[in-house]
């Protein structure tokens, strides 16, 4: 079923606009060159063809598809990766572009969902598979999967009420999109029931679980961690990360956790911003509060005075957890909000704090919080103060720790189901 008319001439309009946020965002003129290439082509020369094809958003999805993006690597399959951000790109080249998989392994910008540039991408890279990862339907991405036979399916899928009101405004196009899907795997039965209504086909739907389950934290930044922890004398330290912060949250916590790194020198805050170009917006933050801030980008370490180190790097997520005895996940404190992915923390054993505003991790995090696996507050304050007696008290730790290894353990198997689907299409 072909893309509807109005949809491709709205595309048309709005490019314009979408070429200049792309220009706004960028960090310099190489980078800013590379992505207007990859977005509007010419495209990239493909490393391999007939290679298996995720799209993935962002660092979320990315990290979910991880398990899976490694299995296939593993065996030898050539994988291509399309981002649609910056920080997501990032993740995917630092898990994934270095030895022993990098000729294997090609990550590019997913290009703008143009009939005419969609169909060059699928002529140039001539993939023998397309998996969406969670949410990602682009109209034309899935019309010309099926006019060049790739089969496309939507893995590790996860729809909130709210964007199922969203696609439910524009039913002809969302009915068309599915319809072009071979399957559908559902995180959970809400999901499932969400995209039913949408007209999803039941016969091609079925719910997998989460492969965000399956996550494991790479050995690499295991040991990069330790080798820090000798390198810049951390024994002594008690390292907090507040990780994927949205504006104005940074803001909030540090105000809020400032008179304890006063009074206690002991404690190091690691801030990790979600979105790069905010990394001196959170630097003057920390200054304006009188803290003494490193930051990454400088190679800078944390020293002996350290309160706040500013990780304004990409695709080091891993590493800055690692490092940590307690931490808090991010975009949950802000409006409207939504949250970040709390399975990589508690999968590395590490205490985990969130705000309420979690919708985007609804079912994830509402599992553990039943079990008291997880930390939800309900503002920058009660955040502070909850991060402060979990980094004090270890048998309060260690039970959280506890209760979220056991869900953890539970949810673990959606993963090889995944692969048993997948196999069915290679």
């Amino acid at each position: 079923m072909a893309t509807p008319f109005w949809y491709n001439a709205a595309l048309s309009v709005i490019k314009p606009l979408y070429q200049w946020r792309i220009k706004k965002r960028a960090l310099d003129m190489e980078q800013l060159q590379q992505e207007c290439l990859e977005r509007f082509g010419p495209f990239q020369t493909p490393k391999n063809l007939k290679a298996i094809w995720f799209h993935v958003v962002s660092v979320g999805e990315t990290n979910a598809a991880q398990p899976l993006i490694e299995h296939y690597l593993k065996l030898g399959h050539a994988v291509l990766v399309t981002n649609t951000t910056k920080t997501g790109q990032a993740r995917a080249k630092s898990l994934f572009l270095k030895a022993p998989y990098e000729h294997l392994f090609q990550a590019v910008y997913l290009p703008a969902d143009q009939k005419k540039l969609v169909q060059a991408f699928y002529q140039k890279y001539q993939p023998k598979l397309l998996a969406l990862v969670e949410t990602e339907i682009w109209p034309n991405l899935i019309d010309q999967a099926q006019q060049f036979k790739v089969p496309c399916l939507l893995i590790n899928a996860r729809l909130s009420e709210k964007s199922a009101k969203g696609y439910s405004k524009v039913q002809g196009l969302s009915q068309g999109m599915l319809s072009g899907l071979d399957q559908l795997l559902a995180q959970d039965q809400a999901t499932l029931d969400r995209f039913l209504n949408l007209g999803m086909s039941e016969n091609k739907s079925q719910v997998l679980g989460s492969i965000k389950f399956d996550i494991h934290a790479p050995e690499s930044f295991i040991q990069q961690a330790q080798q820090l922890k000798q390198d810049w004398n951390l024994s002594a330290r008690k390292i907090i990360t507040i990780a994927s912060t949205h504006a104005p949250e940074e803001q909030k916590l540090l105000n809020a956790l400032q008179p304890y790194l006063t009074q206690h020198p002991e404690i190091v805050v690691i801030v990790v911003p979600r979105h790069p170009e905010r990394f001196d917006e959170v630097f003057q933050i920390a200054q304006n509060l009188d803290l003494n801030t490193q930051r990454r980008s400088l190679g800078e370490s944390i020293q002996p005075h350290t309160q706040v180190y500013l990780a304004d790097s990409m695709g080091e997520m891993w590493l800055w957890y690692a490092l940590s005895q307690v931490c808090f996940v991010g975009g949950s404190l802000n409006e409207p909000g939504g949250g970040h992915n709390i399975l990589e923390p508690i999968a590395l054993n590490v205490p985990t704090v969130l705000g309420g505003n979690y919708f985007n991790f609804q079912t994830i995090v509402d599992e553990f919080f039943a079990v008291d696996g997880v930390k939800v507050v309900d503002d920058a304050e009660q955040a502070a103060k909850v991060l402060i007696e979990l980094l004090n008290d270890h048998v309060a730790a260690e039970q959280l720790n506890q209760n979220a290894q056991k869900i953890m353990l539970k949810n673990t198997g959606s993963l090889a189901k995944h692969i048993a689907v997948i196999d069915q299409y290679l």
